[in-house]
């Protein structure tokens, strides 16, 4: 019977192993599901940069007139010119707050 109880104690088989890989796989997965979220957040931020950086672009733009005569004061040709100013939006480099409704009760079924 002291044989087989030895035996028992020195296989390294059984419970204990399985024991430690589930608790590796354990510490594994919550440092991978970590990694993703500051993944995550890291790309929202880069993201939010490339928004501000193309709502701070400024379209304004403005072209002058032109004309030409042929002689004794007869127009030949001509162009007017035309401008545009680029108004700061509410939205313009992110500061408009995104608001979701208040949440609503159900109804009877």
């Amino acid at each position: 019977m002291s044989t087989l109880f030895q035996s028992l104690m020195s296989d390294e088989c059984g419970f204990i192993v399985s024991a430690e890989l589930v608790l590796v796989a354990t510490i594994l997965v919550i440092g991978m599901i970590v990694g993703l979220a500051e993944i995550q957040s890291a790309l929202v931020a880069e993201l939010n940069d490339v928004a501000d950086a193309i709502g701070s672009i400024n379209q304004s733009y403005f072209f002058t007139g032109f004309s030409a005569e042929k002689g004794y004061g007869q127009v030949k040709s001509k162009t007017y010119g035309s401008t545009f100013q680029d108004i700061r939006d509410e939205c313009d480099g992110n500061q408009c707050e995104l608001s979701c409704d208040d949440p609503e009760g159900e109804g009877w079924k």
